[in-house]
């Protein structure tokens, strides 16, 4: 089953808003065996949608339009839909009622006919109550394609594919299983685990797909089963993943989308009841901004020092003015002079500390731009390690995270406290 994904609005074009919706159609739908075919942004032209409806249909069994509805004058879309299904307007007498009761009841102010008008939908349509605003979902369907009107208010839209679509789609049409898992890898770049992996990736089933998801210093790996015996699709994926852990299980972190490696980290800090902390100068916070990004981090995480400029790692990390003038702010020995005193500092077991050139200019070092040091102050010694991550400057600073945080993570599984 598959389904093309339309979202209207010019506003989306000129770059002024980013197209959230799409991504949350399409996982919500993949959950339940329909294929995502194109997402499509097209313009608020009454023209434009209607070469639009034409051309998907009978090419997809569903077509979800979102936005172009709403109290204004400018919204099109249900014009346009009574043109294509050669259909005229009338007031639905539910939608009608509910718009009143939340004007007049939860506003407080007299309806007026904009809002009346909410209450207008092509006589054709099965009606799909949205309970967030007044705007209505409209469901029709011209030969073998079925077009779905949604508001493009992202909570409007999010509870009608929840409570409204999503049911409705599972009652009425027999669908595949789709099924995904996706590995975790940390450490080494995509061409590097391709190669180790090749063998067998090229033996994996006909019926399963690997995809590669490259960022700085990690890699996703999806595996996706498609068919109709949902548990042969598990078995298979299970018995393939098990394989490529022997594999490549020293660079696995993890087994699901949701648990990038700050969660891992987070769950085994507090497994093993250990504590952490950050002095960061060219990540800037963004390794304490990682980190606390997690629900409950706060047992673990004791906080960071922000050293960015050369005074504040003598004033307030204590670092020897000395030390820095022997071998300047970019070094492995003022990382780990970082990295010992925030560990001090904030009395915790492990401690993470960063200097290095970012760039775009060199600052108060003469080390090439891209150089970062990374110090891991762990119960027992203090590891160093000399990266140099090119440009741009973003670049730079995301890699410095990434590899930061894979460095505590192989530790802590080393030590298997």
């Amino acid at each position: 089953m598959k389904a093309t994904i339309v979202t209207i609005g010019d506003e989306i074009l000129i770059g002024q808003i980013v197209d959230t919706n799409s991504g949350f159609i399409a996982k919500s739908f993949d959950k339940i065996g329909v294929a995502v075919h194109e997402m499509i942004s097209i313009s608020d032209d009454k023209q434009h949608i209607l070469e639009t409806f034409a051309k998907l249909q009978n090419q997809v069994d569903l077509v979800i339009i979102t936005g172009g509805l709403g109290p204004t004058k400018d919204d099109i879309t249900k014009h346009t839909f009574c043109e294509y299904f050669e259909d005229s307007l009338v007031v639905s007498e539910s939608v009608l009622a509910h718009v009143t009761a939340i004007i007049e009841g939860f506003y407080k102010r007299p309806i007026t006919q904009l809002n009346k008008d909410q209450a207008l939908v092509p006589s054709k349509c099965t009606v799909l109550h949205n309970a967030m605003g007044t705007a209505p979902g409209m469901w029709m369907k011209k030969e073998q394609t079925v077009f779905i009107s949604l508001p493009g208010v992202p909570y409007e839209m999010k509870y009608l594919i929840e409570h409204e679509i999503i049911p409705k789609v599972v009652r009425e049409y027999e669908r595949p299983y789709i099924l995904h898992k996706t590995i975790m890898t940390y450490g080494e770049g995509e061409s590097k685990v391709a190669e180790r992996i090749e063998t067998w990736e090229n033996n994996l089933p006909s019926f399963i797909k690997l995809a590669y998801l490259p960022s700085p210093g990690k890699v996703r790996l999806r595996l996706s089963a498609r068919g109709t015996d949902k548990e042969m699709l598990e078995n298979a994926i299970d018995e393939n993943v098990i394989s490529l852990t022997q594999i490549i299980g020293d660079i696995i972190v993890g087994f699901d989308e949701g648990e990038t490696i700050e969660v891992i980290l987070g769950r085994l800090l507090t497994q093993h009841k250990k504590t952490m902390a950050t002095a960061e100068s060219c990540t800037g916070g963004k390794i304490a901004q990682v980190i606390s990004s997690v629900p409950g981090a706060s047992n673990y995480f004791k906080g960071s020092i922000v050293s960015y400029a050369t005074e504040t790692k003598i004033k307030i990390l204590d670092i020897d003015p000395q030390l820095i003038k022997k071998h300047t702010v970019v070094s492995a020995e003022v990382a780990k002079a970082m990295a010992l005193s925030v560990q001090k500092m904030m009395q915790t077991d492990f401690a993470i500390a960063t200097t290095g050139n970012a760039g775009p200019s060199k600052g108060d070092s003469e080390a090439e731009i891209g150089t970062v040091f990374i110090a891991l102050a762990t119960p027992n010694e203090v590891i160093v390690a000399e990266y140099n991550f090119g440009q741009p400057r973003e670049k730079v600073i995301e890699r410095a995270v990434n590899k930061s945080l894979e460095m505590l993570q192989k530790e802590i599984l080393k030590n298997a406290f």
